[in-house]
C-alpha cells in the first residue's frame, strides 16, 4: 500500500525550477562566450549571462535566508549512516531491482548522500561559481579594491566550476529518473507530493524518532 506525503513545499519547488532554469542558461550562454557555438550572440550573451548570474545570486542569498528562517537547513545536516550502502545501491543494486536503503520521511527527506551531494552544491560550488562569476565581472575595479588576482585563475575557476555544475546536472537528471516511474522524482517537483510505500515512510519516522 502506498501514500503520500508532502515534501517539497511551495517555496522549494519555486527555488528548485528557477535555479534549474539560470544554471541551465547560465551554461548556455556561458559556453557561447567562450566560442563553443553561436546561439544567442556573444553581446546578448555576455549580457544575458551577467543578468542571470545576479538573479542567481539573489535567488540564492533568498534561499538561504528561508532555510536559516524556517528550519529545512536540517535536510542538508551530513549524516554517515548507511551512506555505503546507499552508494553500493546506485551503483550496483538499482541495477538488481533491489529497494533502496533509504527511507523518506517529512523530517528526514534526502538520503544521507544526497544530503552531502546538496551540501557540497550550496556551500562549495555555487558560492565558488558566483563568487568568481563576481569577480570577472568587476576586474576593472580589482586596483581600487587592493585585489592582485591573476585574472587567467580566476576565469579558470569560474569554468572549472561550470563543468562540475554540468556534471551535476546531468548526474541529478539521471537519479531524477530513478524513481518507482521515469517522472515520479520529477513529478513531486511541481506538485510537492511524492508517493512512498506505507512501510517506508513508517520506517523513516521511526529512524528519526530514534536519532532525536
Amino acid at each position: 500500500m502506498k501514500i503520500k506525503l508532502h515534501l517539497y513545499t511551495r517555496f522549494e519547488r519555486f527555488w528548485h525550477w528557477l535555479q534549474a532554469f539560470l544554471i541551465i542558461f547560465l551554461l548556455l550562454s556561458g559556453f557561447e562566450i567562450h566560442g563553443g557555438y553561436r546561439l544567442f550572440g556573444y553581446a546578448a550573451a555576455c549580457r544575458w549571462h551577467n543578468l542571470a548570474g545576479l538573479v542567481l545570486l539573489g535567488l540564492t542569498a533568498f534561499a538561504i535566508f528561508w532555510h536559516l528562517t524556517t528550519g529545512q537547513w536540517r535536510h542538508y545536516r551530513p549524516r554517515f549512516e548507511n551512506l555505503q550502502k546507499i552508494v553500493a545501491f546506485y551503483l550496483v543494486g538499482i541495477m538488481r531491482g533491489e529497494k533502496h536503503p533509504f527511507h523518506k520521511s517529512e523530517e528526514r527527506k534526502l538520503n544521507p548522500l544526497q544530503a552531502l551531494s546538496y551540501l557540497f552544491l550550496k556551500v562549495v560550488l555555487l558560492p565558488l561559481q558566483l563568487l568568481s562569476g563576481l569577480l570577472y565581472y568587476y576586474y576593472n575595479d580589482w586596483p581600487a579594491w587592493g585585489l592582485s588576482l591573476r585574472l587567467n585563475g580566476v576565469a579558470f575557476s569560474h569554468t572549472l566550476a561550470a563543468f562540475a555544475l554540468l556534471l551535476f546536472l546531468l548526474v541529478h537528471v539521471y537519479l531524477t529518473t530513478t524513481g518507482g516511474t521515469l517522472s515520479a522524482y520529477t513529478v513531486s517537483m511541481f506538485t510537492g507530493w511524492e508517493e512512498v510505500e506505507v512501510e517506508e515512510a513508517a520506517a523513516g519516522r521511526e529512524n528519526e524518532s530514534h536519532k532525536g
